[in-house]
């Protein structure tokens, strides 16, 4: 998908909704250290889909762990909606996190002890909103309102992935941040979900998916492609 005619020019005049700055990630085990990320710069503006592609190993999941603040990089920053994420306490991050961004992780969405309909209220609770007819809506959008009442247990893969997605859509983010989100759905399941990420781009809402679908990454306004924990211009 190509960006509107003249979206660049406008891009150059509002904040970013996800900055990242030379971002660096080593891990050690014993003497071995690994190079996850390695100066990774890059930018979602409101209202984009971008796509984050690359292979097995190559960063993605550690770059969208930091970008989200789950994880604090060893270098760079990272900014949401021009207010600052890195280097500040983990209540801190956990406000920010709350008030502006949706996460879709590959696994762990969801409170088992809670059912979906209680999991979706709760991370509104976090957000700051009361809006119990909002709870009915969002899993209605993802097809799963019928489940409201189970218990993440006893979801299937794809249930729960939809479930997971209900969570993150619910307090209307301005940013959604997703990992593999139809890794685990059939294709009628991911149309409805990249429906979905459509029509927040619509609201001018930004989204990041790192994918291996390339359903996700065609219909994505851009595409970046990392390896080796470095962005490259162009896929090998």
């Amino acid at each position: 998908m190509t960006s509107p005619a003249g979206s660049s020019a406008l891009a150059s005049a509002v904040t970013p909704a996800i900055e990242a700055r030379e971002l660096y990630r080593f891990y050690h085990i014993g003497d071995d250290e690994t190079q996850a990320l390695r100066g990774v710069s890059m930018e979602v503006n409101p209202g984009e889909i971008v796509a984050v592609v690359g292979p097995s190993g190559s960063g993605k999941s550690t770059l969208m762990a930091c970008i989200a603040g789950l994880d604090e990089p060893d270098g760079g920053f990272v900014y949401i909606n021009g207010e600052r994420l890195t280097r500040r306490d983990e209540k801190a991050r956990a406000s920010l996190r709350a008030r502006s961004i949706g996460i879709l992780l590959q696994s762990g969405n969801l409170f088992d002890h809670l059912t979906v309909r209680q999991n979706v209220r709760l991370k509104m609770d976090l957000a700051g909103q009361v809006d119990v007819a909002r709870v009915g809506e969002v899993l209605e959008l993802v097809g799963i309102r019928k489940r409201g009442d189970a218990y993440p247990p006893h979801l299937s893969g794809g249930e729960a992935s939809r479930a997971g997605l209900a969570v993150a859509l619910a307090p209307r983010p301005p940013i959604i941040i997703a990992d593999e989100p139809t890794g685990e759905v059939d294709s009628e399941t991911e149309q409805r979900i990249l429906a979905l990420f459509e029509d927040h781009r619509k609201r001018g809402g930004a989204v990041l998916i790192v994918t291996h679908s390339e359903a996700i990454a065609e219909r994505a306004d851009r595409v970046i492609y990392i390896e080796d924990g470095k962005i490259l211009k162009a896929p090998k």
